[in-house]
């Protein structure tokens, strides 16, 4: 069965060849950013940050500590993603507008904050974990959102994260997960690369 949504999945491709002359609003950049974070996140943690790197001087700035790569220059905006660490003590606040708004009886808020509590509180890797895994949603919930748009993206994991934090200032509990370049595309880039078959990657059981 063929829709709108499964022909942008299926004709999504990783941009090489972006035209440097285009740009993208702000707004552009915030409804982007909007859709993709309405990606679920454990807990309604909502445990990410999405820093927009598009001026000349901020792309100059991740070029070097990015493999100097083009698409951080010739993009209209290369997204530095950012995971959390999972914190079940937010999880009041998270649930606060859901409580609000009739989707969720207060009375259910300590039913979600406990057995967060007991997940991560002493479980460093699972904190990284999840941050990396809501990270990861995010980032792909926008890169097919720019599809839908006719904009090309190239998520990276070609960038040294140490340098990343430091240049750009992410707070100690933030993992930057992966840089995600969106614009408009220039002829030459490929078509999506084949799959393996569905038979090796699925079992019936």
């Amino acid at each position: 069965m063929t829709n709108a949504v499964v022909e942008t999945i299926l004709s999504r491709r990783s941009t090489k060849y972006y035209d440097p002359a285009a740009t993208l609003s702000d707004d552009q950049i915030q409804e982007l950013v909007r859709i993709g974070t309405t990606a679920p996140t454990s807990f309604h943690l909502q445990n990410w940050r999405f820093i927009a790197v598009r001026t000349p001087e901020a792309k100059a700035r991740l070029l070097p500590i990015a493999w100097n790569q083009p698409a951080i220059i010739e993009a209209s905006v290369t997204f530095i993603v950012c995971g959390q660490l999972a914190d079940f003590s937010v999880i009041p606040d998270r649930l606060a507008p859901v409580v609000e708004a009739g989707i969720m009886p207060e009375r259910l808020v300590p039913e979600w904050e406990n057995p967060a509590r007991d997940l991560y509180r002493d479980y460093p890797q699972r904190q990284r974990d999840e941050a990396v895994r809501t990270a990861t949603f995010g980032a792909a919930a926008m890169i097919y959102v720019a599809r839908s748009w006719g904009l090309g993206s190239t998520p990276m994991i070609g960038f040294d994260d140490e340098a990343v934090h430091r240049e750009f200032g992410l707070a100690e509990d933030e993992v930057p997960v992966m840089l995600l370049s969106v614009g408009a595309e220039r002829p030459g880039n490929w078509p999506q690369k084949p799959r393996r078959p569905v038979p090796d990657v699925l079992d019936f059981i």
